[in-house]
């Protein structure tokens, strides 16, 4: 074996590649912050609790998430740990931007969930878990806020298993809750954890180690406390899921740490057992079969693209994920989907807005490409095998929309060019009316929210006030093109024919009853709920 082979083995064997996944404010960013302050990549956390304090979540770069105290981007964010380099896909956790967190965890070779220990299963953590269940990936899951009162430990596994059908194993297990909360019992290591709240809101942990039926445990902890531990203990020997690797990296088990991110407490050790039990960059399925991260030729997906991020360069960013093979700087490959050569020469890494210009890069790896507009969602770029693609990058059906136009006529062309930048991003969805010009435009998104940010985003970054009317219509069907004659189609009232990017005839229905009824109109139409 080659030098250079063996260089990429090893370089692969140290990449962990995860996305953070949670419900709004169960302390996704404040953990992604934690891990970023072990790796050095940061000096100090930021805040999010407060819109009135001056520091922000470093993940969360576009200004209206300042404002906001939420993402509604996914930030990328690579470090190094204990030799370990590490790519976080931090993910929007507002419902109204799921679809790019769907994407984005078709980046991520497994998953962190963080739990609010008083909430339990929240509704968007329902939805992310499924998509990383479909995927088999590993899942671990950090129940947070241990040091505020909570459901008790026991009920929240009971969630996690009921609610999500996944089994659970706690590594660690708290030693009271809330106010109460004197830190966790780690179950592999037989040692208990301290929490002191004492340092201006930083906890400072102190392990000792030693069987939980120690003396000495009793003394440290009191009668009541122990004797509550010790049940807790043997009723999970008795009773709970043992720790088995297999069924963890396939996606049937999780490891459950407790802790609190924002004191810090359990933060480390979590992050040292889930470097231990993750797997490296594992091959990834294709129209040729499962390629090899080792393999080498270079290949990789794009599965995001975002404009502006550096207001001062107005430039655009593609997220390719590596899959195989080792990236070097200027190397050309192949553009699947074009079937043409191009040139990779600005290559970047990031920690949320500050940007490297790299030379190198691994499977695992994310890096920032450089789009002059060349590049869609799902884009396969291969250095040897000009036919290679990679599958599963999911499309998906808006449930709003809203007619939009610009305010000033003389701002038509920024308009134009927003719209349309915004829509290869994969934020909006664009349709038009036939034989209807460029002016008037209806836009369809998944979450409401995502109509502000495209009037925050169409203002600050192409200069143009945005004129919106907000549709009725809930239903989104593709037409398959064979089966479509315009002169012949005959709708209801209550639905509108459109044309999508690709110039596809799409259909939209105010409810469920307007697609039978337009079905029984049309013998042989055929419909998708999912574009073509």
């Amino acid at each position: 074996m080659t030098e250079q082979n063996l260089s990429l083995i090893d370089e692969v064997k140290r990449r962990r590649t995860f996305a953070i996944i949670s419900h709004p404010d169960a302390g996704k960013t404040t953990l992604t912050e934690k891990f970023l302050l072990y790796g050095g990549a940061i000096r100090e956390a930021g805040s999010v609790k407060s819109r009135r304090s001056q520091k922000h979540a470093v993940s969360d770069w576009m200004e209206i998430e300042k404002q906001r105290g939420i993402s509604v981007a996914s930030s990328v964010l690579q470090f190094e740990y204990n030799n370990f380099c590490i790519n976080i896909l931090d993910t929007p956790g507002h419902q109204d931007f799921s679809e790019d967190t769907y994407r984005t965890l078709m980046a991520a070779d497994c998953a962190v969930m963080v739990i609010d220990s008083a909430k339990g299963v929240e509704e968007q953590t329902k939805k992310l878990f499924h998509v990383c269940k479909m995927r088999g990936i590993p899942i671990f899951t950090f129940i947070n806020k241990m040091d505020r009162q909570g459901k008790d430990p026991f009920e929240l596994l009971e969630d996690i298993e009921n609610v999500l059908g996944i089994r659970s194993c706690p590594v660690n297990w708290p030693i009271g809750s809330g106010k109460e909360f004197r830190g966790v019992f780690n179950r592999h290591k037989n040692q208990i954890e301290l929490f002191d709240d004492g340092n201006h809101g930083q906890s400072i942990a102190k392990s000792i180690t030693g069987e939980v039926t120690d003396e000495k445990f009793n003394t440290l902890l009191g009668d009541a406390l122990h004797e509550k531990l010790l049940e807790d203990i043997e009723l999970l020997d008795i009773a709970g899921d043992n720790f088995d690797l297999d069924k963890i990296l396939n996606g049937e088990l999780s490891p459950v740490f407790f802790g609190s991110a924002l004191t810090n407490f359990g933060v480390e050790p979590f992050l040292e057992s889930f470097l231990e039990i993750t797997p490296p960059p594992m091959p990834r399925s294709s129209n040729l079969g499962d390629i090899d991260p080792n393999s080498d030729n270079f290949s990789g997906f794009i599965f995001k693209i975002q404009a502006n991020m550096d207001k001062a360069h107005r430039d655009r960013i593609a997220f390719l994920r590596i899959c195989s093979g080792k990236f070097e700087k200027g190397m050309s490959v192949n553009h699947v989907q074009r079937n043409k050569k191009i040139k990779l020469s600005q290559p970047q890494q990031f920690v949320a807005q500050d940007r490297v210009i790299i030379d190198t890069a691994y499977p695992g790896d994310i890096i920032g490409i450089h789009d002059p507009g060349i590049f869609n969602i799902g884009d396969t770029l291969s250095e040897k095998q000009s036919k290679l693609e990679y599958t599963g990058i999911p499309q998906f059906a808006p449930e709003h929309f809203a007619r939009v136009s610009t305010k000033n006529a003389l701002k038509r062309k920024q308009f134009v060019k927003g719209i349309t930048q915004l829509a290869e991003e994969g934020a909006i969805q664009v349709f038009k009316q036939p034989n209807f010009g460029m002016e008037e435009l209806i836009v369809g998104v998944v979450g409401v929210l995502q109509f502000e940010v495209l009037e925050y985003r169409l203002k600050q970054e192409y200069g143009v006030e945005m004129m919106m009317n907000t549709l009725s219509y809930r239903y989104i069907r593709w037409i398959e093109p064979e089966t479509f004659n315009s002169d012949k189609l005959s709708m209801t009232m209550d639905t509108i024919l459109v044309e999508d990017k690709n110039r596809n005839p799409v259909l939209l229905f105010q409810n469920e009853w307007s697609i039978r009824h337009l079905l029984e109109r049309n013998e042989g139409l055929v419909l998708r709920e999912t574009s073509l």
